[in-house]
């Protein structure tokens, strides 16, 4: 099997009953498989695909291990030359395969790609989660190609041409299965979001490639598993944001040139900065009387707390030659323009 495309599922199984019949078709003719990965549904997702869908592998897991480790646990048992990360609420249209596969086919040094991500309700403009492709600004927070902030661009064509970018979004993700082996897939102390963005920043400081293949699109839906507002989501999404960090800042100035220790105390710095701003907004968020979102952000800072692993950055970063004029990490978290 040359692509293993692959759904992990979590309670979406009227996702799963509108789009799978298109993103089987798209799959004929290739040698790509589609496999759905369940993730301990309660919504009787299961015996829908045993039923309906009894000719698609599944591969069901004992319970939710969120993002990280349902797709490490589904991919550790696939044997493919690419995996892709498809969400369930997503519309594929035919060919939307094809440019994503034949980059990779053509360019060796690149270890993940992704489409254009185009909203599902809106077809003439991108989608939040990924529009087309991710970067990040000095503090960490994610912005897109085609989104900053909540401002979403109408796709006219402004993104494209191929780029590399710091990270696409883990809705349509196409990754080298060495490369997702190499480096241990995702970190399970994210559960859900962000996981992607560290896996490309990681690839980028092993000297791989990320890019946006424009020719390729998909439609999202988006929220599919949580809505916007939860808390939940919230606080994921600040306590991972740190450990994004973390993991990433200091090999990260490192390949600048700067000293290991020098490295760590100046992404401690940032980390620190970036702390501040979150207690910023966890403020706002108390002023405001939105008592559960200000819980949130409190919590995801203890969490960091007790989660972070201080001490495991490399003694010696590993910096593969041409890295500090190639990656598009550099320029993104180092204050170039």
């Amino acid at each position: 099997m040359k692509t293993a495309v692959v759904i992990l599922n979590y309670n979406t199984k009227d996702y799963l009953r509108k789009f799978l019949p298109g993103l089987i078709a798209s799959c004929e003719g290739r040698d790509a498989q589609v496999i759905v990965a369940d993730n301990a549904s309660g919504d009787g997702s299961v015996q829908m695909m045993e039923k309906e869908y009894p000719e698609i592998p599944l591969i069901v897991l004992e319970k939710n291990f969120g993002f990280t480790g349902g797709y490490n646990r589904a991919l550790k048992a696939l044997e493919a030359d690419y995996f892709v990360l498809l969400n369930s609420d997503i519309e594929v249209p035919e060919g939307w395969l094809d440019p994503l596969v034949e980059w990779m086919d053509h360019h060796p040094d690149c270890g993940a790609c992704g489409p254009k991500l185009i909203s599902y309700s809106r077809r003439d403009y991108f989608e939040y989660a990924g529009a087309a492709g991710g970067l990040l600004d000095r503090y960490g927070y994610p912005f897109c190609q085609g989104r900053i902030l909540q401002r979403i661009e109408k796709d006219q064509g402004q993104y494209d041409s191929p780029a590399d970018v710091l990270w696409v979004s883990g809705a349509c993700l196409l990754v080298r299965s060495r490369v997702w082996k190499d480096l241990g897939g995702l970190d399970e102390r994210f559960f859900a979001h962000m996981e992607e963005i560290d896996l490309c920043w990681r690839m980028q400081l092993h000297g791989w490639k990320v890019t946006m293949v424009p020719s390729s699109r998909v439609y999202h839906i988006g929220g599919g598993t949580l809505p916007n507002e939860s808390p939940f989501k919230l606080r994921l999404n600040f306590r991972n944001n740190l450990l994004l960090l973390e993991n990433n800042l200091p090999a990260t100035f490192a390949a600048q040139g700067l000293p290991v220790e020098k490295a760590r105390k100046k992404a401690g710095k940032r980390i620190f900065v970036r702390m501040c701003l979150d207690g910023g907004s966890a403020l706002v968020y108390l002023v405001t009387g939105r008592w559960s979102l200000y819980r949130a952000v409190i919590h995801a800072h203890k969490e960091y707390r007790q989660l972070r692993r201080p001490g495991t950055i490399p003694q010696e970063p590993h910096v593969p030659e041409g890295l500090v004029d190639k990656a598009v990490v550099l320029k993104a978290l180092l204050g170039k323009k």
